[in-house]
């Protein structure tokens, strides 16, 4: 059976952002399993389109312009049209599932409540929320109200990883609607380069938000610096980055980043945030890049086969295996060979596609043998 989906997200879109890129993805697999998609989003985005994707913008918030994440002054006003947007978008296609990627997109789910709802839960509020608001204590409370009180709610979960699909059973979610799925990537558009002898540089991808940690990156090559003068620090995001002691490439899709990954170099991801799944990494990983990545937040990696793992914010630690890959191209190109044959194996497109399909119908099926609700 196929079905009529509707993708909700509380974002802008296009973006260059981790959350819009995930859903795009995830949009783009169940497509390949012949589902009919609707991507229902915030009224603007940045960069064009994804080819095929038939998008449904809500009304313009006129002083929204906002494409990073975190709370806004305009965000109450976009999520409240998002949601009229997607009772229009629900009732015009017929939808029968919806798919809501991250929280805000959940909450407008929950407020047309007019078909079963799958919530694809990028991160627990309680580790989030503290990296934009102040008042740690009190907002990881308040972080884990919200986790205890709206991902229930939905007619299944899914968790990129583990970790958060039990964190969010504790907090009261059924373990039986709650399933880890490693979100979906497409390795083909990148072509990994040979690994040259000569210094390469560290490359960073993304946002530069709070919670990506790059403090400690950028402490890491002041000691990178101090044993080689002339090493590089190359940063390719869509955000104002002219205060960075780097080299900046804009990149506002994939197509400008594809370029960016493909080229020699170690791939940094600093970040510590433990629920979240950072796209950016597996698209490394794609690329063929060896990464180095804190312990908290490296899923997808193995230490000394797929990449380098250090302790969370050990500037030292972190430092020295960016040495270690920069001084080493046999061991980049074994650990960036083997990170791309593993996100060929566990994260295609076709496999993923076919397990959120197996649990969207499911959760469609669930949703009938129930009292009808229009």
């Amino acid at each position: 059976m196929k079905l009529r989906i509707a993708m909700v997200g509380a974002c802008p879109f296009p973006a260059p952002q981790g959350s819009q890129v995930f859903m795009n993805y995830t949009a783009e697999c169940l497509r390949l399993q012949g589902h009919e998609v609707h991507l229902v989003v915030y009224g603007y985005g940045l960069g064009e389109d994804p080819p095929g994707a038939q998008i449904h913008r809500a009304m313009r918030i006129p002083f929204a312009t906002k494409t990073e994440a975190g709370p806004s002054l305009a965000k109450p006003f976009q999520d409240m049209t998002l949601a009229m947007k997607l009772r229009r978008v629900i009732r015009k296609h017929r939808i029968q599932v919806v798919c809501a990627h991250n929280y805000e997109a959940l909450l407008a789910a929950l407020m047309v409540r007019k078909r079963p709802i799958l919530y694809f839960a990028h991160n627990a509020m309680y580790d989030e929320l503290p990296y934009f608001l102040s008042h740690g204590d009190i907002t990881r409370e308040i972080g884990h109200c919200l986790d205890r009180t709206f991902p229930r709610l939905a007619d299944a979960v899914i968790a990129p990883h583990k970790r958060l699909a039990g964190y969010l059973v504790a907090r009261g979610c059924d373990q039986e609607r709650v399933f880890a799925v490693p979100p979906p990537i497409d390795a083909s558009p990148f072509e990994p380069l040979p690994a040259e002898s000569s210094l390469p540089p560290v490359l960073y991808a993304g946002n530069l938000d709070k919670y990506q940690n790059l403090s400690l990156l950028f402490k890491s090559m002041k000691l990178v610096r101090k044993k080689y003068p002339e090493a590089r620090l190359m940063v390719a995001t869509a955000s104002s980055a002219a205060h960075l002691e780097a080299e900046v490439v804009h990149a506002t899709s994939l197509k400008e980043l594809s370029p960016f990954l493909s080229q020699d170099g170690v791939f940094a991801a600093p970040r510590v945030s433990w629920s979240g799944y950072p796209i950016k990494m597996l698209n490394a990983m794609a690329a063929g890049k060896a990464v180095v990545a804190c312990e908290s937040a490296a899923y997808p990696l193995a230490h000394e086969e797929t990449g380098l793992i250090v302790p969370d914010n050990d500037v030292t630690s972190y430092a020295a295996a960016l040495i270690r890959l920069l001084e080493n191209s046999s061991l980049r190109t074994e650990l960036g060979g083997l990170a791309r044959e593993q996100i060929e194996k566990e994260h295609l497109p076709l496999e993923t596609g076919a397990r959120l399909s197996e649990i969207a119908l499911a959760v469609w099926e669930g949703r009938q043998k129930k009292p009808a609700s229009s």
